[in-house]
């Protein structure tokens, strides 16, 4: 996401209060916090797990180690790449535990990281699909893409984070980055496309 300087000051500040306000223990603040980050962290695992309940359990942990830990964040980074850091390391440790569908190997990659680029002379899926009942079907596509892909699109177009952040957030080279996130675009495409066919097919 890319700010203006006064936008990035004010982000400066908010993250700064929040660094404070975690050093104390504030009960309103992280009140606060869950109020505006729920609906975002929420998503977020869905599309990390494929599983609501599970979501929903990473989501009370998450919680818990921010309360936990907050001392730990200085303010520097921006809140949101620290909490997404946190819930995104619950899900690794979750999928030791239970070998949940190749999420262990978002730490440790192994996906073909060859320079890859796709030729776009119009928007991407997710440009081209911006109405709430288009989301829902992105959002069910994404759910069918390799964990690695969902995760930096997600990261990308959800949450608008530059490529350096969703970089820090998933601790992976940016250039790694760039692959999953073309790659994704590429498996995204037709599997919308035929979604919207066995749709149509099914409304005649």
């Amino acid at each position: 996401m890319i700010l203006s300087a006064a936008a990035a000051r004010q982000v400066q500040r908010e993250n700064a209060a929040i660094a404070r306000g975690l050093k104390r223990q504030d009960p309103d603040l992280l009140d606060r916090l869950i109020d505006t980050y729920q609906h975002r962290l929420m998503r977020y695992l869905m599309f990390l797990t494929g599983k609501r309940e599970v979501a929903e359990d990473l989501f009370q942990e998450t919680w818990i180690r921010v309360l936990r830990r907050g001392s730990q964040y200085n303010g520097q980074a921006r809140f949101d790449t620290w909490i997404f850091t946190i819930a995104r390391n619950l899900v690794i440790d979750l999928s030791r535990k239970r070998t949940m569908a190749s999420l262990d190997e978002m730490r440790e990659g192994g996906e073909d990281e060859r320079p890859f680029e796709i030729i776009e002379d119009s928007p991407s899926p997710l440009e081209q699909f911006q109405g709430r009942e288009d989301a829902a079907e992105i959002a069910q596509v994404l759910l069918t893409l390799e964990p690695n892909y969902r995760e930096v699109l997600t990261l990308r177009f959800h949450e608008e984070m530059s490529l350096e952040e969703i970089a820090g957030v998933t601790c992976a080279p940016l250039s790694t980055v760039k692959s999953r996130l073309y790659r994704g675009l590429a498996a995204l495409k037709p599997e919308l496309t035929a979604l919207r066919a066995r749709t149509e097919a099914g409304a005649r």
